[in-house]
């Protein structure tokens, strides 16, 4: 089985299918992992849900959790103001604009229209939360662990680890060695933090790959595939659409 792994669609609904189709993706076939991010500062967040739950309930893919997904689950099921503004500042105005006219910015913030706009998504589209929320975590196969954002190398047990260390620890994984005898294959932190250029990142060690291209920040789509040989591949698709500002 030929297994594809993209992370960090954010939105980015035309450049995801370019690159299922750039590498004849064939349901039948394939093994499609997704590692999470798929809201969030690109263009089509809601046509990005659709897709993929249509595709998970006509075919046997994997579909992680991660930290954007889970911010816009926070934000639109509860009244918070700290959740609303963490959500704002990192992109979530794109994704409702990807479901409903929106007339204000992250500037100009107009709270009574967001606060009525909160309440038409969760009696409009409760089962797209739902589908977001209930979200696994991790994945594993022979040889490979897959995550959104790592490993907290502190944790004895991986598998134990809290759900904020599964969808956004950064430098305390991608810095140190993992004491696996897997590979950590993670998305979340784009690789141009890691290496001078936007290509699938391979950790020197040999135990980690990143593949967050960076796409919704004006780079790239990447696409690991691991075919049945357990050779790997790498495949991509350009983009352009923000500056390169990874949230906080």
């Amino acid at each position: 089985m030929r297994r594809c792994v993209i992370s960090d669609i954010h939105g980015c609904y035309d450049e995801f299918n370019a690159l299922l189709e750039q590498v004849h993706y064939d349901p039948s076939q394939d093994e499609l992992i997704l590692l999470g991010d798929y809201v969030d500062r690109g263009p089509d967040s809601k046509q990005v849900i659709e897709q993929i739950m249509k595709l998970r309930q006509e075919n046997q893919i994997v579909i992680l959790k991660g930290n954007h997904d889970a911010m816009m689950v926070k934000a639109l099921t509860h009244d918070v103001e700290e959740y609303d503004l963490h959500w704002i500042r990192n992109g979530g105005l794109q994704t409702l604009a990807s479901y409903l006219p929106v007339s204000y910015d992250g500037d100009q913030m107009d709270w009574q229209a967001y606060a009525q706009d909160k309440q038409w998504m969760r009696s409009h589209y409760e089962h797209h939360l739902h589908f977001l929320d209930e979200l696994p975590l991790s994945y594993e196969i022979p040889g490979y662990i897959f995550v959104h954002a790592g490993i907290n190398p502190d944790v004895a047990d991986w598998r134990n680890q809290s759900e904020r260390d599964f969808i956004w620890i950064r430098e305390p994984f991608y810095s140190r060695p993992t004491a696996l005898k897997e590979i950590v294959v993670f998305g979340h932190t784009p690789v141009q933090y890691l290496q001078d250029e936007p290509g699938i990142w391979m950790d020197p060690r040999g135990d980690k790959i990143g593949i967050d291209g960076g796409c919704a920040y004006g780079a790239q789509l990447n696409l690991l595939e691991i075919n049945e040989a357990g050779r790997l591949q790498t495949f991509f698709v350009k983009k352009g659409l923000n500056t390169f500002d990874p949230e906080l």
